[in-house]
């Protein structure tokens, strides 16, 4: 069965996000001698504040180094974005227009913040293109946990099995499976895995070829 609507990640799939971020990461960890900081960052892609906060204690054992790495972290990474640095991934506002002109409904469920969420796709002029926003912070448990999914659903006024997710991260793929929805990866700092080759149902190289294909993917009014 083709999906009725669409429930999009941002980090890595909307934004080219999770590079710029890594970048600042790696940039405020210099000064702290922090070592292993980027295959660190990698276990931190697709999942909540909170979790990171988790993965980072594990890794570094000093909650006073995590605290100023944060802070330092997220510094660079606002500078950066008021800069101009944050770019949308190649073909997301075509998708986005082509589900809109199809009368496709669609939804962001992000890990991130729904403030910054927000944020974000207001400053590149993409907010007005989702009926919902899901924000880590609206739910419980991170991915791979199916809520974030399951919230947007219920928002949207669907049953899972009419969702289509689009994602980036392994911990998000594994959200969609367990939500009962369809799931599609587009890579992006993580390329699929033997157990990813075998959760997603597609697995395509962009934004541009889920546009070339979206008949296949999605029932178009």
């Amino acid at each position: 069965m083709k999906a009725k609507t669409v429930i999009f990640d941002m980090d890595g799939v909307i934004f080219d996000s999770e590079r710029l971020y890594i970048e600042c990461c790696v940039e405020a960890a210099k000064p702290l001698g922090m070592e292993n900081i980027v295959e660190t960052c990698y276990r931190c892609i697709g999942v909540t504040t909170g979790v990171t906060e988790e993965i980072l204690l594990e890794a570094y054992r000093d909650a006073g180094l995590v605290a100023e790495f944060r802070e330092r972290s997220v510094q660079l990474f606002s500078e950066r974005c008021r800069a101009g640095e944050l770019e949308t991934k190649s073909g997301a506002a075509d998708l986005l227009q082509a589900l809109n002109e199809a009368g496709v409904p669609t939804a962001i469920a992000s890990s991130t913040r729904t403030d910054i969420v927000r944020n974000e796709l207001l400053e590149a002029g993409l907010l007005n293109y989702f009926s919902v926003v899901v924000g880590g912070d609206q739910v419980r448990r991170s991915k791979p946990n199916p809520d974030i999914f399951l919230k947007a659903a219920t928002l949207l006024d669907m049953k899972p099995e009419e969702c289509l997710v689009i994602e980036d991260s392994y911990n998000g793929i594994r959200a969609a499976k367990a939500a009962g929805m369809t799931a599609l990866m587009v890579p992006d700092l993580l390329e699929p895995n033997e157990e990813i080759k075998g959760l997603a149902d597609h697995i395509v190289s962009s934004l541009v070829e889920v546009k070339a294909h979206l008949a296949d993917f999605v029932a178009l009014n």
